[in-house]
């Protein structure tokens, strides 16, 4: 296993087989990637990814999937196109009146993301008119795009994560938001327990990762009264947080994936 800096790739293209330098050594053509993009570095690792794709060397994640995914809205688009059930989210442009926008997804409070964050930074939940209005403004100046969101009161501040590898769910946890906070990041001090989940919501989340096309997802999903409800998709989400908590070797699943995969492309 090697591990690569992908902010340190030079991709070259054109005459011959695609080749990606890394500081100035070209690579050997590899087995299998396990891309791990950060938010702030989504577009040039994609583009790393799509080259080695080129190269047809397989991905545990996809290029244009991992693009999909790290733009909320876009991902949402596709997941209800596709009959998913989603909270209800409202696009919302500069200038806009705000009053039909909190009113189509249910009254206050709404829940207000940036549409392109992590570990639920730029995710605020706006209790009053005049906050949400304040909010969305601050994230206009900064010319962030911004979606809005039905609050879901009756989960009380959890909500699911399962592991998809392969097109099966191999490990999911619980994670429960600490008092005051209705954000249910483990980097905002959430904590979290193993859980069991029911056979249609193994069947929604392996859907999910399915339509997005990865071999390898994390799925957000929430326990509302009118069922599973799915936050977000990560295409390269943690690990540490939840094999603690389930005790399972999700990074073990991934190499068995990959040792599946590229035997049967040997055969």
């Amino acid at each position: 296993m090697h591990i690569i800096d992908h902010t340190r790739c030079l991709l070259s293209i054109g005459r011959g087989r695609p080749q990606v330098y890394y500081d100035g050594y070209q690579l050997p053509l590899f087995d299998a990637i396990i891309p791990r993009i950060g938010a702030s570095v989504t577009q040039q690792g994609a583009a790393v990814i799509n080259q080695f794709e080129l190269m047809r060397t397989f991905s545990v994640a996809n290029a244009d999937a991992l693009l999909q995914c790290r733009d909320k809205l876009r991902c949402l688009q596709k997941l209800a196109q596709k009959g998913i059930a989603i909270p209800q989210t409202v696009s919302v442009v500069s200038g806009e009146d705000l009053f039909p926008v909190i009113s189509s997804v249910g009254g206050l409070p709404v829940v207000i993301k940036l549409l392109e964050s992590t570990h639920g930074v730029g995710v605020i939940l706006a209790e009053t008119f005049r906050n949400a209005e304040a909010t969305i403004e601050a994230f206009h100046r900064l010319k962030e795009r911004v979606i809005v969101q039905e609050f879901i009161k009756e989960v009380k501040g959890t909500d699911i994560r399962a592991i998809v590898v392969g097109g099966k769910v191999v490990a999911a946890m619980k994670r429960q938001a600490k008092a005051g906070e209705f954000r249910s990041n483990l980097h905002r001090g959430a904590t979290a327990e193993k859980v069991v989940l029911t056979e249609a919501e193994n069947q929604l989340v392996s859907q999910v990762a399915k339509l997005m096309k990865l071999n390898f997802a994390g799925v957000d999903f929430l326990r509302s009264n009118r069922g599973g409800l799915i936050m977000e998709v990560n295409a390269s989400p943690g690990l540490e947080g939840i094999e603690g908590v389930t005790e399972i070797d999700v990074a073990g699943k991934v190499i068995e994936l990959i040792e599946k995969e590229c035997k049967e492309v040997a055969i």
